[in-house]
């Protein structure tokens, strides 16, 4: 099956889904809650039709892939905080670790439902998602610069693979990310 023309359904897609369903679901007028599923899945296939380029492996190293996204916010971060970008190289931690779920999931699986929804209505107001997308990433990065500085690998794994709540404070990473964006244009 086919989401849009070129994406084909896949693992992880359901973690796209699920937001816009219960968002559509919890609709006060029952007649429009009838229809969630149905306004879900089309609202679904004009996400996907936008960042679909994510889902399609023979694009993932194509300057419009997963891997340039991850490229790209790492370029973003080593430009906002070399000396935590560096340490990031320096330990191995490549960002195909944590941030191919990030990216590919619109953080879906870090926070919990309404902050995902919050962080969702954030990044669906612009028409570059992907590019706020990174800006919050690298936020997520540089507010839980000093763990990520202080540990080693395996715990700079651990914290970016289950960002901690202590940082999960979905206002005060918009705020981050804002900012890093004013300052440094993708």
């Amino acid at each position: 099956m086919y989401v849009c023309m070129y994406v084909r359904i896949c693992q992880g897609m359901n973690e796209l889904l699920g937001p816009i369903y219960y968002v559509f679901a919890q609709n006060p007028n029952k007649s429009w809650r009838e229809h969630a599923e149905a306004d879900a899945f089309f609202c679904f296939a004009k996400l996907m039709a936008e960042i679909g380029d994510n889902y399609t492996r023979k694009l993932d190293f194509s300057k419009v892939g997963i891997g340039a996204a991850m490229d790209k916010m790492m370029h973003l971060l080593e430009r906002k905080d070399k000396k935590l970008h560096k340490n990031l190289v320096q330990k191995g931690v490549e960002p195909t670790y944590f941030s191919f779920r990030w990216l590919t999931l619109l953080l879906s699986q870090e926070f919990l439902l309404p902050d995902v929804i919050h962080l969702w209505d954030w990044l669906f107001t612009s028409s570059q998602k992907m590019d706020y997308l990174i800006y919050f990433s690298c936020a997520m990065l540089v507010c839980a610069r000093s763990e990520l500085i202080e540990g080693d690998f395996s715990e700079c794994i651990k914290l970016l693979q289950n960002y901690p709540v202590a940082h999960a404070d979905i206002s005060k990473l918009l705020g981050v990310a804002e900012d890093i964006k004013k300052i440094y244009p993708l």
